[in-house]
């Protein structure tokens, strides 16, 4: 029964990749994808129910599953070389010269002999934390996929090309969502770095899709970056075996040896590359470029997610250490310097790009600190982020497509134009920034989490709260925008969208909203077990039923109470809005005597008697907050933390 299961979230997707790559037709390719994410959704949920397992995994389909990975790794590793020189980018060459040369040295040279190290006889393994991955990457991952079925038409048509990339597309998205179930799943290492890389590739193949210049430096800086990542995974791999030590996860942060921290500090690193901490976040940036069901597939529940996974799988191999400390300021302050960053930005996709790296950060800030209400702070982050992400991801895709724009400015008054994608979005922002949305429940849980710490209790305090403050402000300043009009007009009833891209906005947004009050039973069936890998007497929280209140000796969050007032103040907003509808509006003074532009849209007389339209728009604080002010700065302050990571081990 396992075995199907597990077979079902890892072998599957990519089995159903080859197909729709073989299988051009269009009616075949909706069939294959919706029913993958049906069988996806099921098996996740089944191996929810199961528990925590461990399985050996010896052969699949007759064939020795070590030997049949360690085939594929080399495989991989080739094609990126030869990607390299395609692309004449000799980082990646040397980088995956390096990787294949380093897994040659692994295989051929290290512990021949007597000393020889045995490789993990588990392959696969899922505690909480993995079950909860699986979860979000075959729940969400799915949906994602089923709402580019209905995009990508429209992109391709927007396009205009003559012959539709959308086979190759949903391989590497089907390709994708495999991998990172093979990813949180593994066991071996060796397992878990080819997963690791392949997540790698079909990031860089996405994010060039379009096959535009732009499209493809963003996809080579991509590829390099992730690489480095992968480089460290290797040096990690090659000091156990060096060692002589089991490559295995379990094995990895179960011994409590000192030797095996600089290993886990490689992966970390990995794991820093990959969810695009600073100063690493300019490929995350750039990947906004590709087709949206991209980004809200590298944004929400996979790639990204793949980063703060390892991080938080290593952090019972690194409790109590300095790496520990540094590690909860170094994501502290991507939180706070990628909030700062996303204030300075009006592209609706680079806001949620910096808002993505600054929760990865804050998820990492919680490895760091290293007690149960921190991992809780986490796990629960990572859930609710994956949801409200991936719908808003999705939205600002269905708003381009109507708008042609993904400006913020753009999107002023779209409740005119798209009246439920419109209000759709304002609920994902709500769920992002207000309480009793289970991410502001997680960023409570987070800051009250760092009181714990010794020293470094007032910095990261102090980075996590001036952080969530600058949410705020540019979560407010996007919903404000939405639904605020400058004079009353006559609402568009359809919104002309295709059945796939609405289904998905009303299941996420659905799901936000409820996930949200089922938070106390979230927490107490998965959450609270998986916090068990951190050491430590238990510093969770008990859950107050008849409240949904979550508490412990520092504070309270009570859920449902909150939900019953953001409704009262719902239903209240409503009343007055229904009631300003029907009062007599009224043109504002702009400047010069009002008059009708030809288009009919309210101006003045300016200068030369001309009349003028006027345009509004917000400051973006681009002399404080913008791109140009920041990330160098950003960049030196995190490169200099991560030498401190470095030499911390070192002198240990």
């Amino acid at each position: 029964m396992l075995d199907g299961l597990a077979f079902a979230c890892i072998a599957l997707p990519i089995l159903t990749a080859v197909l729709v790559l073989l299988f051009r037709a269009c009616s075949i390719r909706k069939a294959l994808v919706v029913a993958t994410g049906v069988i996806l959704a099921i098996a996740s949920l089944c191996l929810a129910k199961t528990g925590a397992f461990l399985l050996t995994a010896d052969t699949m389909l007759g064939i020795k599953v070590d030997s049949l990975i360690l085939l594929l790794d080399f495989v991989l590793m080739a094609v990126i070389l030869i990607l390299g020189l395609r692309l004449t980018n000799w980082i990646i060459v040397c980088l995956a010269a390096a990787q294949i040369a380093g897994m040659l040295y692994i295989e051929g040279f290290i512990g021949v002999g007597d000393t020889a190290p045995i490789l993990p006889k588990l392959g696969l393994f899922a505690d909480n934390l993995s079950l909860i991955m699986v979860l979000v990457i075959s729940l969400v991952g799915s949906l994602i996929c089923i709402y580019a079925l209905g995009y990508m038409r429209v992109h391709e048509e927007h396009l205009h090309l003559e012959k539709s990339r959308q086979p190759r597309f949903f391989f590497y998205m089907l390709m994708f969502l495999g991998a990172m179930n093979g990813l949180v799943l593994a066991n071996n290492l060796l397992w878990l770095f080819f997963f690791w890389e392949l997540t790698t590739l079909c990031s860089f193949m996405l994010i060039s899709h379009d096959g535009t210049d732009e499209a493809r430096r963003n996809a080579t800086r991509a590829l390099w970056m992730n690489m480095l990542g992968g480089m460290a995974f290797v040096f990690a791999l090659m000091l156990l075996k060096k060692a002589n030590a089991e490559l295995s996860v379990l094995a990895l942060i179960s011994s409590g040896n000192t030797l095996y921290l600089m290993p886990i500090v490689l992966l970390c690193f990995a794991g820093f590359t990959k969810s695009a901490q600073v100063p690493f976040q300019s490929w995350l940036c750039g990947a906004m470029v590709a087709p949206t069901p991209v980004s809200a597939l590298l944004h929400s529940s996979t790639m990204v997610k793949a980063g703060v996974f390892i991080v938080l799988r290593l952090a019972p191999g690194f409790e109590g250490t300095w790496f520990s400390v540094v590690l909860a300021v170094f994501g502290g302050f991507t939180f706070l310097a990628t909030s700062a960053l996303a204030v300075g930005q009006s592209n609706g996709k680079k806001v949620l790009a910096y808002s993505t790296i600054a929760n990865l950060g804050l998820i990492i800030a919680c490895a760091g600190i290293n007690t149960q209400a921190a991992i809780a702070a986490a796990i629960m982050i990572i859930v609710y982020h994956a949801v409200s992400k991936a719908l808003l991801f999705l939205c600002v895709g269905a708003i381009e497509q109507r708008i042609e724009s993904r400006n913020i400015d753009d999107m002023r008054a779209l409740y005119r134009v798209m009246p439920r994608t419109a209000v759709i979005t304002a609920i994902g922002i709500v769920s992002m920034m207000l309480p009793p949305f289970g991410m502001l429940l997680g960023k409570w849980m987070a800051i009250e989490s760092a009181l714990n710490m010794n020293f470094a209790m007032p910095i990261v305090i102090s980075m996590l709260a001036f952080g969530s403050a600058l949410t705020v402000l540019f979560w407010g300043r996007w919903a404000g925008m939405l639904l605020g009009t400058s004079s009353p007009s006559p609402v568009r009833v359809s919104e002309g969208q295709p059945c796939t891209i609405s289904f998905v906005l009303m299941v996420l947004t659905i799901t936000a909203v409820l996930a949200s009050l089922l938070s106390p039973l979230l927490y107490t069936a998965l959450v609270k077990p998986a916090t068990l890998i951190a050491a430590g007497p238990d510093s969770g929280y008990s859950v107050w039923g008849a409240l949904g209140a979550f508490y412990n000796n520092t504070g309270m969050f009570a859920v449902y109470p909150l939900f019953i007032a953001i409704a009262a103040g719902f239903v209240w907003a409503m009343r007055a809005a229904k009631k300003a509808s029907k009062l007599q509006g009224a043109d504002p003074f702009l400047s010069g005597a009002n008059a009708k532009a030809e288009d009919g849209e309210a101006g003045f007389i300016g200068p030369m008697r001309i009349i003028t339209t006027p345009t509004m728009g917000n400051y973006y604080l681009s002399n404080i907050f913008g791109e140009g002010k920041l990330t160098g700065t950003a960049n030196a302050v995190a490169i200099t933390l991560l030498a401190l990571m470095a030499g911390g081990v070192m002198w240990n």
